[in-house]
């Protein structure tokens, strides 16, 4: 016996939206230029640090940046479809997108994206 989540047809969240091959491709577009520009802070900060490494308390400081930013990037870019609306609302609110990054997308999905980086917004003030 199956679960209903487990068959093919069915979605496993009622309220989750459905994203559509094209709609995901439009999205990791996106999704790839903000994670690239992401590492790409990391790896010209992860150099600065190298290059003023004078002592081994430097390198662990070096270590300990490199795994924090890890966890951090690994919990932000999640591609999964029940997390893409609050992944790219997040990326919106953290000006790692644009709006017109997401250019393409229906208007209904740009609504819930746009929502979530309000909430995020509001939640910072």
């Amino acid at each position: 016996m199956t679960s209903p989540s487990a068959t093919q047809d069915s979605y496993p969240y009622q309220n989750e939206p459905i994203w559509s091959r094209s709609e995901k491709a439009m999205a990791h577009k996106a999704f790839d230029a903000a994670l690239g520009q992401e590492l790409h802070e990391v790896i010209q900060e992860a150099k600065k640090m190298a290059n003023e490494i004078q002592q081994a308390s430097d390198l662990w400081d070096l270590e300990h940046y490199l795994t924090q930013r890890r966890k951090e990037i690994d919990r932000k870019y999640d591609f999964r479809g029940s997390q893409l609306t609050d992944v790219l609302g997040r990326l919106l609110y953290e000006n790692r997108l644009g709006e017109e990054d997401l250019r393409g997308l229906p208007e209904e999905k740009m609504k819930s994206i746009r929502s979530f980086a309000q909430f995020l917004r509001d939640g910072a003030a």
